[in-house]
């Protein structure tokens, strides 16, 4: 099983469609056991190849299928283009002046491998989908609310003079939302004078 999940990560890091992930399997299996693959190495394979292509879909799509949040890599591109903005407008001006993050984490839902072998990811992501609309309620206008990490999601927001107020209610909203038991931590994470420190921030949330 464990060769099954290899080859299928392979392939689909190769592009390979599934019929030929699944017809290469079936011919490896014919010429070395003489056998059609048993149930358990085609699930591996499916469950394999599966992972990976969506892990790719993640990147380059703007938007999560299961949450409905932008990825992580929209969340990066945004915090790209204010960067680049900023410079284009004036030089004395900094970004974290004018832009922060709202970060709502999940802490002790953090062990996304245990939660995945457990058939628990699935319900991870529901929470992750109601944190969502939490903060889409409270942020409502072209803020980027995305997620970074299995328990994490970060709202790109206006530093002005209502966003006590606005964490304040959002974190009142999250009281209410069903979480399974899960408690949500909510606070303001200030904005590094760089794309670079950015990128380096985002590296830090996005950790389990």
């Amino acid at each position: 099983m464990a060769a099954c999940r290899f080859v299928g990560q392979e392939l689909a890091r190769d592009g390979a469609s599934l019929e030929e992930a699944l017809e290469a399997l079936r011919r490896t299996s014919r010429l070395v056991c003489r056998v059609d693959p048993s149930y358990d190495d085609v699930a591996a394979l499916l469950v394999a190849w599966s992972d990976t292509t969506l892990a790719y879909l993640h990147q380059i799509s703007c938007e999560e299928p299961m949450t409905g949040l932008a990825s992580s890599a929209h969340v990066r591109s945004r915090l790209a283009e204010l960067f680049r903005g900023q410079f284009r407008e004036a030089a004395h001006t900094r970004l974290g002046d004018w832009y922060c993050l709202v970060v709502l984490d999940l802490p002790h839902d953090r062990h996304g491998l245990v939660a995945a072998r457990n058939g628990l990811s699935i319900t991870r992501s529901l929470r992750m989908a109601r944190l969502g609309e939490a903060a889409r309620t409270v942020f409502n206008g072209a803020e980027t609310i995305g997620r970074i990490s299995p328990n994490r999601v970060v709202v790109i927001a206006d530093r002005d003079e209502r966003l006590g107020q606005r964490v304040r209610l959002l974190r009142h909203l999250v009281e209410g939302v069903e979480l399974d038991g899960h408690a949500c931590r909510i606070w303001i994470e200030g904005l590094p004078g760089t794309d670079a420190g950015a990128m380096m921030l985002l590296d830090e949330l996005a950790r389990p």
